[in-house]
């Protein structure tokens, strides 16, 4: 059985893995949903100084203080800017990155290098006319953006959207590739609809060869398609997997 750490998005909090955790669990793996600092249950402890930093140390700390080895770490959306970092501080306990509709970040960059330029941009109006300044208000019209169409699952999500501080946005993440490169690596590629804002992800996920996958959803994945995406992610995690390989590109 293997051991998976899922990491959600902007804006979101462990609970939206609630589905995909109970089916994982059901099947006998181990499972953490951490909610990073300042969102979902966590949303009391937002402040201005909240940052990509602050979110690398949830996580490892998560690793160390559980103790977590051979894990397979899985980064929704914004969560996979942190994959460099934390595989510099704690590579040795992972045994895999799964990178779930997620932005892939070079060293010293931020989201704002791997967005597209207008998208970057509203971030930046929306924080500064609405946000105080420093974080970007939640909102369900970001759920319209995500594709995510069916009213209970809209009415389910849009209530649990909390503010994220702009710092997570604008703040470069440093750090020595060897570690990330060293690590087996997957990308999942949610294709109903496609995000023109993840097309710089996914091309570099390609061009360095890691294991690609397509499947079936929209933007909110695990809340749309819990019972695939459990599917897929016991299927990579295992390397002499029995499950029919349904999603894979390559």
């Amino acid at each position: 059985m293997a051991t998976f750490v899922l990491v959600h998005g902007a804006m979101h909090g462990g609970w939206c893995w609630r589905d995909v955790r109970s089916q994982l669990v059901q099947q006998g793996h181990d499972v953490f949903t951490p909610t990073l600092t300042g969102q979902g249950d966590r949303a009391h402890l937002l402040t201005r100084d909240t940052g990509v930093e602050t979110h690398v140390e949830d996580i490892a700390a998560l690793l160390d203080f559980e103790d977590l080895r051979q894990v397979h770490l899985v980064f929704h959306s914004y969560s996979g800017i942190l994959a460099g970092p934390i595989a510099q501080v704690c590579g040795e306990r992972l045994a895999s990155v799964i990178y779930l509709g997620a932005f892939l970040g070079d060293d010293g960059e931020s989201i704002l290098d791997v967005e597209p330029s207008p998208i970057a941009q509203r971030y930046l109006e929306m924080a500064s006319e609405l946000g105080d300044g420093w974080r970007v208000p939640a909102s369900p019209a970001f759920l319209a953006q995500w594709g995510l169409t069916d009213p209970k699952l809209v009415e389910w999500v849009a209530v649990r959207l909390t503010d994220f501080p702009l710092r997570c946005v604008t703040d470069p993440v440093p750090f020595d590739p060897q570690h990330l490169a060293a690590l087996p690596q997957s990308y999942i590629r949610h294709v109903r609809p496609q995000m023109e804002s993840l097309n710089q992800s996914f091309e570099r996920a390609e061009s360095r060869g890691f294991d690609l996958y397509d499947i079936e959803s929209c933007h909110e994945v695990m809340v749309e398609a819990p019972g695939n995406l459990a599917l897929l992610l016991q299927q990579i995690s295992s390397a002499f997997t029995e499950l029919p390989d349904i999603h894979s590109r390559n």
